[in-house]
């Protein structure tokens, strides 16, 4: 383990940290550390903000108190995880940014694998975007058409797993209302609206195809069930990526806004929503508070903002700007790339934290944005990066804590063992936020034995993974009818 790791653990625990800050003379390191001692939060400040979490998550699932809370909570009507016996052919659509995919997706029960036969990805100009929601879906139509053309399939009518990576509230499996567009989406006619229903309309406006039963999936769903059907312990989903969001197995009785207490049910969290009450404002920075109010959703999403790659880099980035104007970086002269909001990309935080690239990377991406810099401007750099990303990881760590300790107090088990299936580019691409995230959940859950399980395309094989769950369990159940009647005929 690097000396910044081993100093970055020492700091979750609530002890001295001293950060990797080498190249950087005392006196400006001091008022460096003015700016970034906002970002670093102590054990206990996690642990807060933990039992803030686990109130909210309560909040929303009650009866009578969702409706106001922030964490939404909302049911998946998904009631199992794989369990290794699926099997068929299924189409997926995944959408939940600027493209959008359709794969093809055979199930094999056999090997207990799911593979992706074909996938085709798909742009939505941003223009539409900001359309109608009629545009939109007749756009989605359209593309599915021609997967299934050039696949040959238009004739066959496969079950449809249908991701899509926006909060809303799910009615049944097969019908899901959008509460609200994030990610940069504002299609009109749509917030309020079954999606699944406006998707089924455009095909039928097409009249040239059609497609099976359909199962509405949200992404952190998808993650879980993808890595459910190569782990069977896997309870919990987690997407760390543009945006950032949890499911985890509630027990039914718990989840009073639907009827029944046998059993278990995925819960959608959309944690992002977490602090939009204000509960977070004694963390928030300036910085945060900027990205927000310059945001496309101003008030929403608060901790989303806090932690996800639609907007590190923006966090960074507005820091950057202050040292700068402050006389800490590049001599007090700014460029107008830097002065650009969001052009500080948040792969660039990952380029720049790099253990053996770092100082290099750190210098191409400075002379990106024009900047006049020297080996003190590089090492600031990163320091303000390590800050950024240190504290997503935290607070995501803390977060999954939350779902880990709830599962097994509701389990009334002494210790839990349970696997995380996890997805998003945050997790998967920054060289240090996975290892900081699970330290962060060893601290918080001690009494949890997490097993990590990276997604391979988890949203669109998650998806047909639910559909195949969903169908598996009709055919069970429509079997159990028949022999019953079977039953009471022979009694008769």
């Amino acid at each position: 383990m690097s000396s910044t790791q081993m100093s970055k653990t020492a700091d979750v625990s609530g002890e001295t940290c001293t950060l990797h800050t080498d190249g950087i003379p005392p006196d400006t390191l001091i008022k460096v550390q003015r700016y970034l001692e906002r970002f670093h939060l102590t054990r206990e400040k996690l642990q807060e903000v933990s039992e803030r979490l686990r109130k909210d998550l309560i909040r929303g699932l009650g009866k009578h108190s969702h409706h106001k809370a922030p964490v939404k909570m909302l049911p998946t009507f998904v009631r199992a995880t794989p369990d290794g016996t699926e099997k068929g052919d299924f189409l997926a659509l995944d959408l939940g940014g600027t493209n959008f995919r359709v794969l093809h997706v055979r199930v094999m029960e056999e090997q207990q694998r799911v593979l992706k036969m074909d996938s085709q990805i798909c742009a939505i100009p941003k223009e539409m975007m900001q359309g109608t929601g009629e545009q939109l879906f007749d756009h989605i139509a359209a593309c599915l058409y021609d997967f299934l053309l050039s696949h040959n399939l238009e004739r066959e009518t496969l079950p449809l797993g249908f991701t899509f990576s926006f909060p809303c509230e799910q009615k049944e499996i097969d019908k899901s209302i959008l509460i609200r567009w994030t990610k940069g989406f504002n299609c009109s006619g749509v917030e309020g609206e079954d999606v699944v229903k406006l998707l089924k309309e455009a095909i039928r406006r097409r009249g040239d195809y059609d497609i099976g039963s359909v199962a509405m999936v949200n992404d952190t769903v998808g993650t879980m069930m993808s890595c459910g059907f190569r782990d069977q312990s896997c309870e919990i989903g987690m997407i760390i990526g543009t945006g950032t969001n949890a499911c985890y197995m509630e027990e039914m009785k718990n989840v009073k806004r639907v009827e029944g207490e046998a059993g278990r049910m995925c819960i959608n969290t959309e944690w992002g929503g977490f602090g939009d009450d204000g509960s977070l404002r004694d963390i928030q920075t300036e910085f945060d508070v900027v990205v927000d109010e310059m945001s496309i959703n101003p008030g929403v999403h608060t901790f989303e903002k806090m932690i996800s790659g639609m907007y590190l880099g923006e966090i960074v980035r507005l820091l950057l700007v202050r040292l700068t104007e402050d006389g800490l970086l590049f001599g007090g002269r700014t460029s107008k790339a830097l002065l650009t909001p969001e052009a500080f990309e948040t792969k660039f935080i990952s380029e720049i934290e790099e253990q053996d690239n770092g100082l290099e990377n750190t210098q191409k991406v400075l002379s990106k944005f024009g900047l006049k810099w020297d080996t003190v401007d590089s090492c600031v750099v990163r320091l303000v990066c390590d800050a950024i990303s240190s504290r997503s990881a935290r607070l995501c760590g803390a977060a999954l804590a939350t779902l880990a300790n709830r599962i097994r107090v509701n389990r009334r088990q002494e210790r839990l063992k349970t696997t995380v299936g996890v997805d998003g580019t945050v997790y998967k691409k920054h060289p240090n936020f996975s290892e900081e995230l699970r330290a962060t959940v060893r601290l918080l859950a001690p009494k949890c034995d997490i097993t990590f399980l990276v997604s391979e395309d988890g949203s669109g094989k998650g998806a047909a993974m639910v559909t195949a769950v969903m169908v598996h369990n009709y055919c069970l159940l429509f079997i159990a009818e028949l022999m019953n009647e079977y039953v009471l005929f022979r009694q008769q």
